[in-house]
């Protein structure tokens, strides 16, 4: 314990640094002595610590011979910008140590918002240990920044890098953490057993909790919206929703959403449901669900969903409504699947939408953001090895547990660490989130489609070339999409790039308007105009063509506040027809009702 005091006492932590081994360490760090490193921790004292057996490293030739016949990238750091890392990192840590030092006890600043608490700052080996934390996690991913090698590379060093130093918070550990220390003192021990607990539940089901899922009931207060499914097969369940006003729109609204999750995205909470809004503005809407498919349908291809989703709900639209064309919709893949199937159609003559509208969608595949650092082809080939089939092997699932815990770690401090250490360290029940519930509620997808899909646009963008791919028997060619489209993209989008969404309009034919709107993948999108959040970029009267470098069209966009609903719904209402009355009854007489929204696929969970 009188060890730990010392430590705990900043005022003798100058002359520590003079003596014992970590305290050599630390000299030897800011001189740049430690063994020619630059940062500390990679070596270890000269006798290693006592009483710790270290186990034993291969020599540099096992490492050589282990790592024979792999084609490994070539990285290295310009020794200019190393040198300059190192007296930088020098500097701040002297910096940090004479301060540590000082009488009058200053604490150093914390700008980072896990130790943004007065429990950080009472003790100052706690604010320190945070401190030197983020100094080092700093200049890592300086490092990091620094490596000179392909992008592909970099960005997977950098999100490495990432990985590691947000695992390696301090505030990640009881011992290490004074807000969870006191919050098991205070409740006795009670945070401890409840956060074992939810522990345990946890690792039952695979993913951490980001919200309290016995708040929400599908059906009852998320994806509530008053319908009836009217068509069904394999792969979905059609819903057309009761109108809201007394004379709508001929032309029906179909929306394709996203299927690697399920549809309610765009159906959360009544205030909050884009379905609803658009219902209330007159329109007629169809949505599909997406089937959380299990192995009795791991065969399914890309083929199969065209034929039995897109296409099929299609069809069934243009019967139910007694229309030739109707306004369709898709959202992040389901952009891709709504644009792949209107060339499929338009490869055989038929031109069934007035209407496109393509929100945080990819059609040309050049900028992928942050998912790019998991496509290459040795990924492709193995995925297809073990779940696409290849060479008559057995197909398989993509699970949705796997799409929802890779987009977790895509921002690991705020969907992952923090609720590891809310929910665990702390032992809190997270707080109820419509989004968060939503994204935990993924679906399988078969392996065939999956694998056709990361390979022919992920990994080799085959989509936006004219007659490189088929589909249904037709080459595509989105060039023959001749129809008004509105293309969404979201600024701070780590999924779909903003730029990415707006390489889509080159690639169709017919007017196109564009509009940006502030915030991310979803939160971009789900945005309804009576919170009065965020913002939105557009030209004012809409544009008669769009520039060739999105960042021209940025320039002379103007930003306005508030949600981009009511700019998309004004565009939409131009292609919606005639108004006429409400049907009272949904379906038809070929397609009645048969069963209640939101229907049974959506409620299917792994």
């Amino acid at each position: 314990m009188g060890a730990w005091g010392s430590l705990a006492d900043p005022s003798k932590w100058a002359s520590m640094a003079q003596a014992g081994p970590l305290g050599s360490m630390a000299a030897q760090a800011m001189d740049g002595r430690a063994g020619g490193s630059p940062f500390p921790f990679t070596h270890m004292p000269a006798g290693g610590f006592p009483g710790l057996a270290m186990p034993s490293m291969p020599s540099m030739a096992e490492a050589q011979q282990a790592l024979a016949g792999m084609k490994l990238p070539v990285a290295s750091i310009p020794p200019e910008r190393l040198s300059a890392l190192q007296a930088d990192y020098s500097r701040d840590c002297m910096a940090l140590l004479q301060q540590a030092s000082t009488p009058d006890k200053t604490l150093p600043e914390l700008p980072d918002r896990r130790f943004n608490t007065d429990a950080w700052k009472a003790t100052p080996a706690f604010a320190y240990m945070a401190a030197w934390y983020l100094l080092n996690a700093r200049y890592l991913q300086a490092l990091a920044d620094a490596v000179n090698t392909d992008a592909k590379t970099r960005e997977r060093i950098r999100f490495a890098v990432q990985q590691w130093t947000a695992a390696a918070s301090p505030s990640n550990f009881l011992a290490l953490n004074p807000e969870a220390q006191k919050a098991l003192l205070d409740s006795h021990g009670e945070s401890l057993r409840q956060g074992v607990t939810n522990l345990l539940a946890d690792m039952g089901r695979g993913k951490i909790s980001q919200s309290d899922e016995s708040r929400f009931v599908v059906g009852k207060n998320i994806g509530a919206t008053e319908g009836a499914v009217i068509f069904e097969n394999d792969l979905i369940q059609l819903i057309q929703y009761k109108p809201r006003t007394p004379s709508v729109f001929e032309r029906p609204l179909l929306m394709v959403p996203p299927c690697i999750n399920k549809f309610y995205i765009l159906d959360l909470q009544p205030e909050s449901s884009l379905v609803a809004h658009a219902l209330e503005c007159g329109h007629q809407v169809f949505m599909i669900s997406w089937r959380n498919v299990d192995a009795s349908l791991a065969g399914k291809t890309w083929d199969d969903y065209m034929n039995e989703g897109v296409l099929a709900a299609i069809d069934v639209v243009k019967s139910v409504s007694g229309r030739e064309q109707i306004n369709t919709f898709g959202f992040c893949i389901g952009g891709t699947m709504i644009a792949t199937a209107l060339a499929v159609l338009a490869a055989r003559g038929e031109h069934p939408a007035a209407s496109m509208t393509l929100l945080t969608a990819m059609l040309d595949f050049c900028d992928t953001g942050v998912l790019d650092i998991f496509v290459d082809e040795a990924h492709v080939r193995m995925r297809e090895q073990t779940i696409g089939g290849l060479n008559g092997a057995p197909p398989g699932l993509m699970r949705g547990l796997e799409f929802a815990n890779a987009f977790s770690f895509l921002r690991p401090n705020d969907l992952v660490w923090n609720y590891v250490v809310d929910n665990y360290l702390k032992g809190r029940t997270p707080a109820p989130f419509d989004l968060l519930y939503w994204n935990s509620d993924s679906t399988n997808l078969p392996g065939p489609m999956y694998v056709w899909y990361l390979r022919n646009t992920y990994l080799e963008n085959r989509l936006r070339e004219p007659g490189a791919l088929t589909v249904c028997t037709e080459a595509l060619d989105l060039s023959r999409i001749d129809v008004p489209t509105f293309i969404y993209g979201s600024r701070d989008d780590h999924i779909v790039p903003w730029r990415t969404a707006y390489a889509c309009a080159p690639l169709l034919t017919g007017p196109k308007r564009f509009v940006l709107g502030a915030s991310g993948h979803i939160a971009g999108v789900i945005n309804p105009p009576a919170k009065g959040k965020r913002s939105f970029w557009s030209h004012e009267g809409g544009e008669k063509a769009l520039p060739e470098n999105p960042d021209d069209w940025l320039e002379t966009a103007v930003e306005k506040p508030g949600s981009w609903w009511p700019e998309w719904m004004a565009w939409l209402d131009q292609y919606g027809g005639k108004k006429v009355k409400a049907r009272a009854q949904l379906g038809s007489a070929e397609y009645p009702v048969i069963e209640p929204a939101p229907g049974r696929y959506v409620l299917e969970r792994d």
